[in-house]
């Protein structure tokens, strides 16, 4: 039988344009305050997660690593909470989106982030 899963909490940062007044701020450390307001928010415990799936539009400078796992690692979570970077393009979000539910519905994970960096 196929375990439900839910969205708990929706966080995002302010939407800027090219070149605009994000553009110095590195996608990891964008990625990192939304991780931390997240746990604030819900109250989990960031060694309670079983995986964070992120998705990134346009891998390319800043961003072109793995920016799931950097911004885990610099919002200050546990190492051993894991993290991928999923780019599917413009079908990044769905992308994470359906990641996170499969792995939850299957009873693999009980608790993942999913969240997309585009810049």
């Amino acid at each position: 039988m196929l375990r439900e899963a839910v969205i708990v909490e929706a966080i995002r940062t302010p939407i800027g344009s090219r070149n605009g007044s994000l553009a110095e701020i590195h996608p990891v450390d964008l990625t990192a305050i939304v991780l931390r307001e997240l746990s604030t928010r819900t109250r989990i415990d960031p060694a309670d997660v079983d995986d964070v799936v992120g998705g990134c539009v346009t891998q390319l400078g800043d961003q072109s690593g793995n920016v799931g796992r950097f911004g885990v690692l610099a919002a200050g979570w546990p190492h051993t909470v894991p993290a991928v970077t999923f780019n599917r393009a413009c079908g990044s979000s769905q992308q994470v989106i359906d990641q996170a539910a499969h792995a939850v519905m299957s009873g693999a994970f009980d608790l993942v982030v999913a969240g997309v960096s585009s810049r």
